[in-house]
């Protein structure tokens, strides 16, 4: 009876032998089929060939930008003929030198930095204001708005400042109730060239403002509205500083230009820097040397102001990037650094 209990069914695996998996014994009748990977982060790391060879490093071979070297040669041999006919033509490099800190050329710089900041304030003030009047739902401010944009933005500069510099023609004599004088003593050079860049870079600075108030969205108005704020304190806190960053950019690149416009009030006797170059230039007949002279500050001053255009745009840029790429100076320090740290490595290695 026990040897009856005792005996295993057909088929079926010892006691002491576990079971093998599905399939393991045609695996194992096959002794040429690649293992079966692992299961889980070690089938990641099988990219070792069953045979046991290596493949090849992949050479990556960089393509030859022939057009790039044809044309920087090229750019470099024009730069040098340039740089090479200055050389040799009859320009007194000496006077050059000697006329640079001139107290004609200095006072003549500082007639055009005074010309130019106020120009500027003027220009900004009026843009505010008939953008906002361009903006607003009144039909005669807005009407006003947009003949005062459509006039000094399509007419020359020079033709404007011609106009104020010959208003005496119209109206000989100012009288404005308060104060009466005749419109020659009134009109100054400097008045001429205060009204015309004034006026006319407030048309450009209005269109400016209002493509930056235009930028913000609307539900910051409603929003402001709704908190109980009138229109021109919505206007003040809440639109404009957000307009800024919009703004600011081609502001800046209105006053470069505006700073180089100036040279053009010397047409009406104003002694800016221009003017005291030439002034100088036809006395002393080097011509040449003096326009050089004025070209030098010229760049000078357009190379400070874009510095500090680049700062301000990065003050106003903080609210919409969430991390400010680094100043030029920053990348310096930070290439010196790498520098250093490899000088370093180096040695001790």
């Amino acid at each position: 009876m026990t040897d009856k209990f005792d005996k295993k069914p057909a088929g079926e695996p010892p006691a002491d032998k576990a079971p093998e998996a599905p399939g393991a014994a045609e695996a194992a009748k096959a002794p040429d089929a690649p293992a079966a990977p692992a299961p889980g982060p070690a089938r990641a790391a099988t990219a070792v060939r069953t045979d046991g060879v290596q493949p090849e490093q992949i050479k990556a071979i960089p393509v030859r930008h022939w057009g790039r070297w044809v044309s920087g040669v090229v750019v470099v041999l024009l730069l040098g003929s340039l740089v090479w006919a200055f050389a040799q033509g009859d320009i007194r490099w000496q006077t050059v030198g000697d006329l640079i800190f001139d107290s004609r050329i200095l006072t003549g710089l500082g007639s055009t930095l005074l010309i130019s900041v106020l120009s500027m304030a003027i220009g900004l003030v009026l843009g505010i204001v008939f953008a906002v009047m361009r903006l607003s739902k009144n039909p005669v401010t807005g009407a006003v708005s947009w003949l005062y944009i459509w006039f000094f933005r399509g007419t020359p500069v020079f033709v404007q400042l011609l106009l104020w510099f010959n208003l005496a023609l119209i109206f000989p004599i100012l009288n404005l109730g308060f104060y009466k004088d005749e419109m020659v003593d009134v009109m100054t050079p400097f008045m001429v060239a205060l009204l015309g860049l004034g006026l006319n870079e407030g048309a450009y600075m209005a269109e400016i403002v209002r493509a930056g108030i235009q930028s913000v969205d609307e539900g910051q108005t409603e929003a402001s509205h709704a908190l109980g704020m009138k229109n021109s304190k919505t206007m003040r806190r809440i639109v404009l500083p957000q307009a800024m960053r919009v703004i600011v950019p081609p502001t800046g690149n209105e006053f470069i230009n505006l700073m180089k416009t100036s040279s053009l009030v010397s047409a009406v006797q104003y002694t800016e820097l221009l003017r005291a170059a030439q002034n100088i230039g036809s006395t002393s007949f080097a011509i040449m040397e003096t326009l050089l002279v004025a070209s030098v500050w010229y760049l000078v001053l357009t190379s400070i102001f874009s510095v500090g255009q680049y700062y301000v745009e990065r003050h106003y840029a903080r609210g919409s990037l969430r991390q400010l790429p680094p100043t030029p100076w920053q990348k310096v320090k930070a290439n010196l650094l790498s520098l250093s740290r490899g000088n370093t490595t180096g040695a001790s290695a």
